[in-house]
């Protein structure tokens, strides 16, 4: 079952922590600034001075986990289906907080939304090339 549990819902997740642990809440527009806020610093050998925000961070991991997404993707699993599924559901999740709540309307969670969004594409014509590939060899036979 843990299969069908889509892993970009983590950084949506601790998006939301971030967000709904501000003054405000959902209405919070804080958001930005505790996300463009410097987390850390990396000093580069061109001597120059990488400033890593906490936004960065959480749109890295995302981009890991969206690669990990696409990997499973490629399985034709009957849990596929469901993790499909439940990647829409989370998109549509996605969606509704990046247009109605003004924590949610930042770059960061605009880029975590589009992510969802390419898992969502991604899965089912990922799908739906291997159902055509499974139908063309049963066919062929």
């Amino acid at each position: 079952m843990f299969a069908a549990f889509p892993l970009l819902a983590i950084p949506v997740l601790v998006y939301n922590l971030i967000v709904l642990g501000l003054a405000g809440g959902l209405r919070s527009d804080q958001a930005t600034a505790r996300l463009n806020a410097p987390a850390f610093s990396i000093h580069m050998t061109s001597n120059g001075l990488w400033v890593v925000s906490l936004g960065d961070v959480l749109l890295g991991v995302a981009l890991v986990v969206l690669f990990i997404e696409l990997l499973k993707s490629t399985t034709s699993r009957k849990v596929a289906i469901i993790n499909h599924s439940l990647s829409m559901i989370l998109f549509i999740i996605c969606l509704v907080e990046f247009l109605l709540f003004q924590g949610f309307a930042t770059s960061a969670f605009f880029l975590i939304t589009l992510m969802v969004l390419l898992d969502v594409l991604a899965g089912f014509i990922v799908t739906i090339v291997a159902a055509r590939r499974d139908i063309d060899l049963v066919g062929s036979n």
